[in-house]
């Protein structure tokens, strides 16, 4: 291509984007797989099982109850993957019935006997011996028997409201009428309350498992007596989960989103789990009740829910068939015993977790709760734990005198309820809880205290990729960064008041902040490598995130890399880019970490002729990032951390030949294998030792800043 066409190359054709929804499809299909990895210790294959089946609950939930209600409306528009809203359902009904199907080909081939040898047996309660089933019968009647409620469906009996996800059993009944009917149903909705796995007696030095389901369902007759059951099976519905806010018309948003919550068990049906054995009438009546067709319809054998097997991951016993317990490092001179206030002014502090530990973020919040020098606390929190240390030490700080603002998000999906529980108990002690600003999911991740030093007051500053939440703390990478700088602690400063006070967008200097220039200014630096690749400048581009959806930012990418910029992108999710197309994407690679921890963080590195650009933030390359919520990217400027960011971090990441897996042109991916003489390579686990001998030898100096030439890269 010539210059000028590089420049203002459109790339608009329907080829050169992945669907979003196929995407992510092939994302939890990289999940699956470490299910299917022999190398995994057993539970931890289990474990992947268990986080495939709820990924897809909640795909189903959000994103495919959102293409039937397009579908209904017939909005067939064609986006820019030129999929209309038809296409999609059908590629995303054929992908998920293969996916599902190899689930259960792993689980009753594979994983169930390799459990059983170690001595975790699942039983089906037609193969119990007499003893087992008499102790199976006594549960029945002393646990479950008690808080069952049969529900009759007949023309006096509407059909129960049953809650989303919630595993239920129909029985058809041989009841003869006066008007001539002879079969009606009941709804039996096994109570949440309940243990989904029960534990047999051990025998044989095992331990003996047993679904819920199954005990429910073979001694159902006790719940209608001298009534002939013709059939008996379980089933599941999945209903639609988004929630519908107008907070312009809200006058209360808090009781707004309550209210809303208590409809999300009453969404419209989006999928129904059937047992593979049940009777096409009784799919009929089913189908004809929830308002859906046969291809919203799985089918599949025991269990109904993998994600009921989860608590068995944890077992107790069993500790030898998981991964080892990774214990996160304290760096040196970050201990509870050190004044980290002193620490942040004397340097700026770079933390990776979960190698690094998040508790040094929450002592940073405790000790800004205790000490007297510390005049206010400001913070935004999208998820946090039920339990959280944080709400604990803010809820102290107030108590205390200190001034303190928090906003909280309540539409954090998935997390409303919780949102709602300590947003109040924060009101309740005396802090200023804001509800963010309307039209926008706030989603920075920002924490700053306003002390009184002995020169001066100062801004401390966090600013993170992650959320404020100590348990998945231990389980998603993420980096955090420490400042006292003032241009950042102004800029944070300025970004709370426009939060809190409603105020008007003035612009900054440093952060870079959506929705208002963060769209615009990722645009810039992405052709401001294109504009030096073209004036012969050093030019490249690495970017690592979750997910990469929005079209301006994959078509800048496409006249970059056409304009000779090598770009990497580190892309854990979804990816609509398709790199390696003859002309237009030959310079990019893609590829997806799926590991032991999840992929988190978001790293931005823009090479700037010779002068690296480093940012660090919450936000994704998706249009609801950029558009629609409130995030912050931020500049690392300090050299030591730039150099560990990019020579340490993303050159690791980029180098993993165990985990990773190479996005190809047509949509698939490729997992990555060591090359003939190279040794396995897995970044995740070389961070672990990094933090290990970081611990025991903190004078280690950076690694220089290297990028690897594409031609180094595995695979």
């Amino acid at each position: 291509m010539d210059k000028e066409h590089v420049r203002d190359g459109k790339f608009e054709s329907p080829d050169f984007f992945i669907n979003r929804e196929l995407s992510w499809l092939e994302f939890n299909q990289r999940v699956l797989e470490e299910a299917h990895d022999p190398s995994q210790p057993l539970l931890e294959r289990l474990r992947f099982l268990c986080i495939v089946s709820n990924n897809l609950d909640e795909f189903f939930e959000v994103r495919v109850a959102g293409i039937k209600q397009q579908i209904e409306n017939n909005l067939d528009e064609e986006p820019y993957d030129g999929m209309t809203p038809r296409e999609v359902f059908r590629k995303i009904r054929e992908r998920v019935g293969v996916m599902i199907h190899d689930q259960y080909q792993l689980w009753n081939n594979e994983l169930r006997p390799k459990l059983a040898t170690e001595g975790l047996v699942f039983e089906n309660i037609e193969s119990l011996d007499p003893e087992q089933l008499s102790w199976a019968e006594n549960y029945f009647h002393r646990e479950v028997f008690p808080v069952l409620t049969p529900l009759a469906v007949d023309p006096s009996h509407p059909f129960p409201q049953l809650a989303n996800k919630s595993h239920n059993i129909i029985v058809k009944l041989d009841r003869e009428r006066s008007t001539g009917e002879v079969d009606s149903y009941a709804i039996v909705q096994i109570p949440r309350i309940l243990t989904r796995i029960v534990s047999l007696p051990a025998k044989d030095g095992k331990i003996h498992f047993l679904y819920l389901s199954h005990i429910v369902r073979h001694f159902v007759q006790h719940l209608f007596p001298e009534e002939r059951i013709i059939e008996c099976r379980s089933f599941r519905i999945i209903r639609n989960s988004d929630l519908y806010i107008d907070e312009e018309e809200s006058a209360n948003l808090l009781k707004h989103i309550e209210e809303e919550l208590r409809k999300r068990n009453r969404g419209n049906a989006v999928r129904l789990d059937l047992h593979e054995g049940c009777p096409t009438d009784l799919e009929q009546f089913l189908t004809g009740t929830f308002k859906i067709s046969s291809e919203d319809v799985y089918r599949h054998s025991d269990p109904i829910n993998f994600t009921h097997l989860m608590p068995i991951c944890n077992h107790e016993d069993f500790a030898h068939l998981r991964d080892r317990p990774w214990n996160p490092v304290t760096p040196p001179g970050l201990t509870p015993d050190h004044n980290l206030f002193d620490i942040i002014r004397a340097k700026d502090i770079l933390l990776h977790h979960p190698y690094e530990n998040f508790n040094v973020v929450v002592d940073f919040v405790e000790k800004a709760a205790q000490d007297p020098q510390v005049l206010g606390i400001k913070m935004t929190l999208y998820r946090t734990s039920g339990d959280s240390p944080i709400v604990r030490a803010l809820i102290h700080a107030a108590t205390a005198g200190k001034q303190v603002a928090v906003l909280v998000e309540l539409k954090a999906r998935f997390d409303e309820e919780n949102n709602i529980l300590w947003a109040r108990q924060m009101e309740e002690a005396g802090i200023h809880v804001v509800y963010g600003v309307v039209g926008l999911k706030t989603h920075c991740k920002m924490l700053m205290v306003i002390r009184r030093d002995e020169d001066r007051i100062r801004h401390y500053v966090h600013l993170g990729t992650g959320n404020y939440h100590p348990r998945t703390a231990r389980i998603y990478t993420d980096l955090s960064y420490f400042t006292v700088r003032p241009e950042i602690g102004q800029e944070v400063a300025n970004v709370f008041n426009i939060l809190t006070g409603m105020g008007r967008f003035q612009g900054v200097t440093h952060l870079l902040v959506a929705p208002f220039d963060l769209n615009k200014a990722f645009l810039k630096l992405i052709h401001d490598e294109r504009d030096h690749a073209l004036e012969g400048r050093p030019a490249r581009i690495i970017a690592k995130m979750n997910s990469l959806v929005e079209h301006q930012i994959i078509q800048a990418l496409y006249e970059a890399s056409c304009a000779g910029v090598k770009i990497d992108l580190i892309i854990r999710g979804i990816c609509c880019l398709r790199p390696g197309l003859p002309g237009i994407s030959e310079n990019i690679r893609v590829i997806s970490i799926v590991g032991r921890f999840l992929e988190h963080s978001r790293i931005y590195y823009f090479e700037n002729s010779g002068n690296p650009k480093v940012y660090l933030g919450s936000a994704d390359w998706m249009a609801r990032n950029l558009f629609k919520r409130v995030e912050v990217v931020f500049p690392i400027e300090n050299p030591e951390l730039k150099k560990r960011i990019v020579g340490e971090i993303l050159d690791t990441l980029l180098n993993d030949c165990v985990k990773s897996r190479e996005l190809q042109s047509n949509g698939l991916y490729l997992r990555l294998k060591p090359k003939e003489g190279q040794q396995p390579f897995q970044a995740q686990y070389t961070f672990r030792e990094m933090a290990r001998k970081e611990a025991k030898h903190p004078d280690r100096e950076s690694k220089p800043i290297e990028i690897i030439p594409l031609r180094k890269f595995p695979g």
